[in-house]
């Protein structure tokens, strides 16, 4: 009879991150194709007669500017293992959504371009990780196009998040000219080569070193140099520090022509670690075994114009979950049923009978869960809230025709649940002129598109003079209220939240009258 520990021994659950054009999308499906969740090939997934699009940015503004903004989940068979992968919106400005996708998450796959290195609107991405001490495997791709020296990506992954990148593989041949990797492991050269468009696994050969350096010469003898080089700096594995979110075992490879993604997928497997017990809010550990509890990382509506619904994203993290099983939420105390409960890949989806540790269910119309919230069944657990970030940019949002005031209010509620943006309200104004509040400008791009395409509300903002948020509490905030360039309005939860024109007025505020409330947004500023 299986168990939960069993099964979530089974379970490798994790994120990728990468600046928007690195490939995350290409290994994304790279991986799908390896794990033979792919038939005819790169392109459709099985089901639904071999008719399901393999990509995972489903929505219209994602195809438009080619970016995720969003974050998906996929579930694939590998090995004798079940790999949950976490997309990620791949943009800074959503650095938000990706802390609370890899709240989610036991670990995370870092996508880098060979050409391009850490960029500068990602860095704010894998300092999110960085903070949330998460063990991190990194993939540096496009290694058959021109790019940096192997050593120098090397070197800027330690000084710009401060990773060690220990290599696993090291590439034979600059970038531009890639024959294979040399496994560190063993000492043998991998070749790859190509296929048609990357439809179908790259076929690899194992080369001895002797026959390596016969039939590759100088090339082969570079790389060999350079492993010893690797050696003589200490940049070998080390799983505690691995998992310690210290150092990142490093691969070489190109998603594009699936060379390297099979031993990526196989450091996923045996590196990475399993679900494990999560403690709950007072930091008792949730035992494995202990019967069913999960936490909602993501809400999200409309995700597709034939599913007009709801859906709040749960990762398990203890016990079995059953479709049908009638659980508790926690912050209300109310009962939920889970008779529908789904996977979701993109905008299709699939009835989940049975889930484990690790596992994700897409619960739909679950309208009272928001992200955060945890669910019980027979013991009951409540497990830390995800915090928000600190946001730095705020517009006023104003519906263009009064006419349609019912949608706007309908849609800016439901963006505040998702997360897609901060709502702040005017006690005197309510939902009249909301203040739009997000940790990058894009947030305002998403918002806008979706009130108007998704509840048929067009808006205007208008930006404020607001630079910088702090939490405080009712006993301040009358006389924050009365000061020049400081406003406090409320978000939907009851917090109140005083924005400031300038930091330095925020600096001497504090400094003079330090018995008001002004806290710091912790995970905000955390992550830089």
């Amino acid at each position: 009879m299986t168990t939960p520990a069993a099964e979530a021994a089974r379970r490798r659950t994790f994120a990728i991150i990468s600046h928007p054009d690195a490939g995350k999308t290409t290994l994304t499906e790279k991986f799908l194709l390896y794990g033979g969740a792919l038939s005819g090939g790169a392109g459709a997934v099985k089901a639904r007669g071999d008719r399901r699009s393999a990509t995972s940015d489903w929505m219209e503004m994602e195809q438009q500017r080619g970016i995720s903004i969003t974050s998906t989940v996929l579930q694939f068979p590998y090995r004798d293992c079940v790999v949950n992968l976490l997309d990620t919106p791949g943009h800074r400005d959503f650095s938000e959504d990706t802390y609370r996708v890899l709240a989610a998450a036991d670990a995370a796959v870092m996508v880098l371009d060979a050409a391009k290195g850490i960029e500068p609107q990602t860095l704010k991405l894998f300092e999110v990780v960085k903070a949330r001490q998460m063990p991190l495997i990194t993939f540096i791709n496009k290694w058959d196009r021109p790019g940096y020296e192997a050593l120098e990506l090397l070197d800027e992954i330690e000084q710009k998040i401060g990773v060690v990148a220990a290599p696993v593989t090291w590439p034979v041949g600059i970038a531009g000219d890639f024959r294979g990797v040399v496994d560190r492991r063993s000492g043998d050269f991998i070749r790859f080569t190509r296929t048609a468009r990357g439809a179908t696994e790259a076929p690899e050969e194992v080369v001895s070193p002797e026959r390596a350096e016969a039939e590759e010469g100088q090339t082969w003898l570079t790389a060999r140099d350079e492993v010893e080089l690797l050696g003589t700096m200490g940049l070998d594995h080390d799983d505690e520090l691995f998992l310690g979110g210290e150092m990142s075992p490093t691969f070489f490879g190109s998603a594009l022509t699936n060379f390297g993604v099979r031993l990526l997928l196989d450091a996923v497997i045996d590196l990475a670690p399993a679900p494990s017990a999560r403690p709950d809010i007072d930091g008792a550990v949730r035992d494995l075994g202990a019967p069913f509890s999960g936490f909602a990382f993501k809400v999200q509506a409309n995700m597709d114009k034939s599913h007009r619904d709801r859906i709040a994203f749960l990762r398990v993290n203890s016990g079995t979950f059953e479709r049908g099983m009638v659980v508790t939420h926690a912050d209300t105390g109310k009962p939920f049923a889970t008779k529908y409960a789904h996977s979701v890949n993109g905008a299709d989806r699939e009835t989940v009978d049975l889930a484990y540790p690790g596992d994700v269910v897409g619960l739909v119309n679950a309208t009272d869960v928001r992200v955060g919230d945890t669910l019980w069944f027979e013991s009951p657990v409540t497990f830390p809230r995800i915090p928000s970030f600190a946001p730095e940019y705020f517009s006023v949002a104003r519906v263009r025709d009064t006419g349609r005031f019912k949608q706007f209010r309908k849609g800016i509620a439901q963006l505040d649940e998702e997360g897609v943006v901060q709502v702040l309200r005017d006690p005197d104004t309510g939902d009249q002129a909301p203040v739009l509040a997000a940790v990058g400008p894009m947030q305002f791009d998403v918002a806008v598109h979706r009130l108007e395409n998704e509840f048929g509300a067009p808006v205007e903002l208008s930006p404020t003079t607001y630079s910088v948020a702090r939490r405080t509490d009712a006993a301040s905030a009358a006389a924050l209220r009365s000061m020049r360039g400081v406003d406090v309005l409320g978000k939907a939860d009851g917090t109140l939240i005083a924005l400031f024109e300038s930091v330095y007025w925020l600096d001497r505020l504090v400094a003079d009258q330090p018995e008001l409330t002004l806290e710091s947004l912790v995970a905000g500023d955390q992550a830089g």
